[in-house]
């Protein structure tokens, strides 16, 4: 596999993370599996592979039964395509929780049915969040690698995690509002970490330059990728083609709801950080970042996830 070439999006989290995946994925050049975040590094990191093993497992026994009772062709052949990339993945975190030659395996796993596409890609954001010598496992990985990561504006990021946490808790969607209230009076307390951890840009930038080459890395501003220029820079380091892109069509948009003024003035502050670190490091901030900073008076509080 001397001509590899691996992509890692690796972040952030609600950050246009999904939309790049579908794009990638319905690429010619590029080849990307079912399962969108992969969680190799991470749950190596962690030392759950067993855990990942039984949970792929687990995976593919319900797709198993949910392809018993499928009838259309087209759905059928989908589930047979998630059931292998399940099988495959769950026997990856088994070899590799048995020391056994897991990097290797999760190359195969990745370029298993690419045909001539030169390009594969793992998207999981939370790779953000690994240390310096794992990120630095990752680039040495294949003969030529490539990180992307993707940076939204961190009160609009924050809003929509914890607007996408609260949907996940809610038994009903009428909960979601005070569920998403309550969750991010936590943040601001210094509580639901996982969520936390993921706004500290500043952060993961040093972990990413720290370990990687200059020209391994690539960070774009979200809002320039769809208001600007940032796809055809990310085709252009990727060394796949440019081609056009829905940028209508939003992956996993929820509707809106209002924080209300004083619970944005608190992210505003809690994140003020965040828009320090990543200026000093890109050297500018788009517009709708300074907008957050120096709010215009009568400013809508809405937001979308």
């Amino acid at each position: 596999m001397d001509d590899l070439r691996v992509a890692y999006c690796v972040g952030a989290t609600k950050a246009g993370t999904s939309w790049l995946h579908r794009y990638l994925s319905d690429h010619p050049d590029c080849h990307l599996r079912s399962v969108k975040e992969l969680h190799y590094f991470d749950t190596l990191e962690a030392g759950r592979t067993a855990r990942e093993a039984e949970r792929h497992a687990i995976r593919w026994e319900m797709l198993e039964r949910e392809l018993s009772q499928a009838s259309r062709p087209q759905r059928r052949a989908t589930l047979e395509r998630h059931i292998a990339d399940a099988r495959e993945l769950s026997a990856l975190f088994a070899q590799a929780g048995q020391g056994g030659a897991g990097d290797g395996r999760y190359l195969d796993y990745l370029a298993r049915g690419r045909g001539d596409r030169g390009l594969l890609a793992d998207i999981t954001p939370a790779y953000a969040l690994l240390p310096e010598a794992r990120l630095r496992q990752m680039a040495a990985l294949a003969p030529q690698t490539r990180f992307v990561y993707l940076l939204r504006d961190p009160v609009a990021r924050l809003w929509s995690h914890v607007r996408m946490m609260a949907a996940r808790r809610a038994a009903a969607p009428s909960e979601v509002p005070q569920r998403a209230r309550n969750i991010l009076a936590r943040v601001l307390r210094g509580g639901e970490e996982q969520i936390e951890i993921r706004s500290q840009y500043g952060a993961a930038l040093r972990r990413l330059t720290a370990a990687l080459e200059p020209d391994r890395l690539l960070c774009v501003f979200y809002e320039d990728m769809f208001g600007g220029d940032a796809l055809s820079r990310i085709c252009g380091f990727l060394g796949i083609r440019a081609r056009p892109a829905d940028f209508s069509r939003r992956i996993h948009e929820g509707p809106t709801l209002d924080p209300g003024a004083e619970a944005l003035a608190q992210m505003r502050a809690h994140l003020a950080d965040q828009y320090d670190a990543v200026a000093a490091h890109m050297g500018r901030l788009p517009q709708a970042w300074l907008a957050n900073i120096h709010p215009p008076a009568g400013r809508s509080n809405a937001m979308k996830v």
